[in-house]
Parts: C-alpha cells; sequence; structure tokens
C-alpha cells in the first residue's frame, strides 16, 4: 500500500498478542464463549433489533440466517478484547456459529485485504484498526468499502463516524504512567512531568518512555498531540532529550513495571488497565490534564463482504448499547452515553470527568502529507536522547 501505510510501520498492540498473531485466526465460538450460560442481561432480546431501528431491518436478520452462520474479522485487536462482544452478539443471534478474528499489525489488516482482492479476492467481512492514516487512504480507495448507514447513528455522538461508513467500535484514551516507587511526584500534566525531570537530569535521563513516532499508531498520537497543542513543543524540549521511545505499549510496561522506566507517557490505556490492577499498586494510571489524546478504534464492511448481512448485524451491535456495554467489558473505552462507568468498565464519560472535555484531543482519521509526516519525526527524534 502507497501513502502514510507505505511510509510508516507500527503495533496497534502490546508484544503479549503475538502468540495469537501467529496462530492466525482464532474462532471463538459459542462454545468457547460460555455457550452453556443463561443470556447476559445486557442482551435485549434474541434475534430482533433494538424497537427503534427500521421495521425492514427484519430483512437484514432473515438475510443472516441464510448466510451460513460464520462472521470474518481482520483486526488488531486481541482476543480478550473481542470475547464478550463476540459471546454477547451470540446469545442475541444464535445462528452465527463462527465468528474468526485475527490478531494483524494496524496496518496490516489493509495490506492484506488489499493484496487477497488482488489475487483471489478476500474473506474478511469485517475490518477493525486504529491506524487512524491508514484508515483515511484505504476508504478513499474506490469499491473498499460497503456504503452503510447504521440505524445506530442517531443515538450516537457526532464522533462516532469516523470517515463514511467508518464507525467507531471504541475511544480509547493515551494514558501516562508511573512506577510510584521511582518518582519523586506523579504529575498529571505533560508540563508537570517537564518540570520534575528538568530538576535533576542525571536522575531521569533514559528513564522516561514515549513512543515511538517512526511507527504509525506513535506518529499519529503524538502528531495529534502536538498539533492541538502547539506550545506543548516547549515541555518536550525538556522530556524527549531524557527519553527512549518504544514500539508498543506492552513493552513500555513491562519496562515501566522492572523499573528500567520510571513513567512513560501516550501510552495506550487499554492494556495499561490490566497491568496496573495487577501490579499491586506498583503502577499508577493518569491522563493528561493538559491533553489526553483519543485514538478511536474504526470499524468498517468490506465492500465485497462474503456475509454482508451478518456484518451489518455486528457492526450495528457493536454501537448499540447492548454491544457498546461488551465493549467495555473486553476493557476498550465505550463512548455511548447510556453505557455505566464501573470500576472494570471504562467509557468516555469517566474520561471526561478525569480531564475535561476541553483537554480531550481525538486523533482525527485524515491522511497527512508526506511532507509533514517526516517534517514531525525529524523535529520530534531530533530532540530525543542518544
Amino acid at each position: 500500500m502507497s501513502g502514510l501505510i507505505g511510509r510508516l510501520r507500527g503495533r496497534g498492540r502490546p508484544p503479549f498478542a503475538a502468540l495469537a498473531a501467529g496462530l492466525g485466526l482464532a474462532a471463538l465460538s459459542l462454545s468457547a464463549c460460555g455457550g452453556g450460560d443463561a443470556p447476559p442481561a445486557n442482551v435485549v432480546a434474541t434475534g430482533s433489533a433494538p424497537s427503534y431501528y427500521p421495521a425492514d431491518y427484519a430483512q437484514v436478520i432473515n438475510a443472516s440466517k441464510g448466510e451460513g452462520g460464520t462472521l470474518t474479522i481482520y483486526s488488531n485487536t486481541d482476543q480478550e478484547n473481542w470475547a464478550p462482544i463476540f459471546h454477547d452478539f451470540q446469545k442475541k443471534y444464535p445462528w452465527v456459529k463462527k465468528i474468526s478474528a485475527n490478531n494483524l499489525d494496524s496496518d496490516e489488516v489493509f495490506q492484506r485485504v488489499l493484496s487477497e482482492q488482488a489475487t483471489s479476492g478476500s474473506p474478511a467481512d469485517l475490518l477493525v484498526s486504529n491506524a487512524a492514516q491508514a484508515w483515511a487512504e484505504f476508504a478513499a480507495k474506490p469499491n473498499a468499502l460497503m456504503a452503510y448507514k447504521s440505524p445506530e447513528l442517531a443515538k450516537l455522538p457526532k464522533f462516532a463516524q469516523l470517515l463514511p461508513n467508518v464507525y467507531a467500535m471504541s475511544v480509547d484514551p493515551l494514558s501516562a504512567v508511573y512506577n510510584k516507587t521511582l518518582i519523586d511526584q506523579q504529575p498529571d500534566t505533560l508540563q508537570g512531568l517537564a518540570d520534575l525531570v528538568a530538576k535533576d537530569q542525571g536522575k531521569y535521563r533514559d528513564k522516561i518512555t514515549t513512543r515511538d513516532v517512526k511507527g504509525s499508531f506513535g506518529f499519529t498520537v503524538s502528531h495529534a498531540f502536538t498539533s492541538a497543542r502547539p506550545g506543548s513543543w516547549a515541555a518536550l524540549q525538556k522530556i524527549l532529550p531524557l527519553a527512549r521511545p518504544e514500539t508498543s505499549s506492552g513493552t513500555q510496561l513491562e519496562k515501566i513495571t522492572s523499573g528500567e522506566y520510571v513513567a512513560g507517557f501516550f501510552i495506550s490505556a487499554a492494556p495499561a488497565y490490566p497491568v496496573a490492577a495487577k501490579s499491586g499498586g506498583l503502577l499508577k494510571i493518569t491522563f493528561l490534564k493538559d491533553g489526553t489524546v483519543v485514538l478511536p478504534r474504526g470499524v468498517g464492511i468490506a465492500a465485497k463482504a462474503p456475509h454482508p448481512a451478518t456484518s451489518k448485524l455486528f457492526a450495528d451491535f457493536l454501537m448499540s448499547q447492548e454491544g457498546q456495554r461488551a465493549v467495555a467489558e473486553g476493557g476498550l473505552t465505550s463512548y455511548r452515553g447510556d453505557v455505566e462507568t464501573r470500576k472494570d468498565r471504562h467509557t468516555y464519560q469517566e474520561l471526561v470527568s478525569k480531564v475535561g472535555e476541553s483537554n480531550v484531543i481525538f486523533a482525527r482519521y485524515a491522511e497527512v502529507p508526506g511532507a509533514e509526516v517526516n517534517a514531525f519525526v525529524s523535529r520530534w527524534n531530533g530532540l530525543l536522547g542518544h
């Protein structure tokens, strides 16, 4: 693939998902997802859509019943994130017996589909990735995505539609993570971190981590932050000379836990939440009150999806109240206002309550010109310590 996908390479998931990726498509069937249990309370009615859907939606449901009961998703999303979603979807639509979802790199989702389409055709029904620029490039291609307007749109915030025919599955924030035993204080702003490390550069040299901006994930979130907060370069000039980049949130979390780093910023909260919960209080997660980047996870239906009706059911379910509950239960961040925040279920409303809506920075699903990419990467990496 040309454009930014060819220029930047990055991972949208932590390294502990590598084993699952090596196994290829992992099928989560009803039995694997607790099919013998009673339907969960958040599933409204088996085999039927919400009452506010149009009457002719029954045709979509009936068509799905004739598609063989399978669904294939190309994604960069881990199996533990998918598990409650598949469980509840299959409870609601029990004729869908097998859902296969792989674990690819964030850009590889699109590369694989394009490669398969150029030869014998692709088995992919839906695409899920948080590679914002790659999505923008892919969605602009003729006949890449099925034209589909979800009946859930009227119930969702405007930011739920990322591009034509591309919707938000989740809106995952970027966090700052600290090893509480190794840092004098735990600032909750980027400027606060800059002021802290500037007081003792020797102590913090090579002890701060951020995401590698040569990868598409790192570029997207870092570029979004500085574009929204151009004055932040003054703080970055203090932090980056003491920092080291990493290519995944998983690696960053491992090294903060071990003490190789004392803190890191622009770390995906989705993998950070469970690691911090299991750290025995060693790790603290916070969100920057001078700007927290949110990276939506996009979902779209392939133009030549082998199971188009079932794909529509699944996309609509993801955006429904019951689907967004399952999204949050899987460790990602829900964005519907009617999904309740709980200790084990994170929501956009929770983030807003912590940093204020004016301090939420959405990473845009738009392709960045190559010259701008190169200029940003050069400026950022030019500040890093070596």
